[in-house]
């Protein structure tokens, strides 16, 4: 089942920070990016995020899920109400996340 595009703008409208969350389409669900580092993503309608050491200490009753199968366990974010809360832990998440891979030139 394919994430609808509706809950992908729910869960950026709760989120509320346009210049520092962005997300990208992938095989009918949607990879989403701290100021440019892959922090989750909305998969079946379920906003997932990385298992960060800054996670799992502000979700300590987390629930982890699949985003598919084959992927690693992600901890599922079931409150979006609280925008300031997530952005205090995103940026807590920030270092402990993977720098973005340097993007391949195009073939002339």
């Amino acid at each position: 089942m394919a994430t609808d595009k509706s809950y992908v703008e729910f869960v950026m409208e709760q989120l509320n920070m346009p210049d520092e969350v962005s997300y990208r389409a992938m095989m009918g669900e949607y990879v989403v990016y701290y100021k440019q580092k892959v922090i989750g993503g909305i998969y079946n309608n379920r906003f997932l995020i990385k298992p960060t050491k800054s996670a799992q200490e502000h979700f300590p009753n987390a629930v982890y899920e699949l985003p598919y199968e084959g992927a690693k366990l992600m901890i599922l974010v079931e409150n979006l109400e609280d925008g300031e809360d997530l952005r205090g832990l995103f940026d807590a998440m920030y270092n402990e996340l993977p720098a973005p891979k340097p993007k391949k030139p195009k073939k002339a």
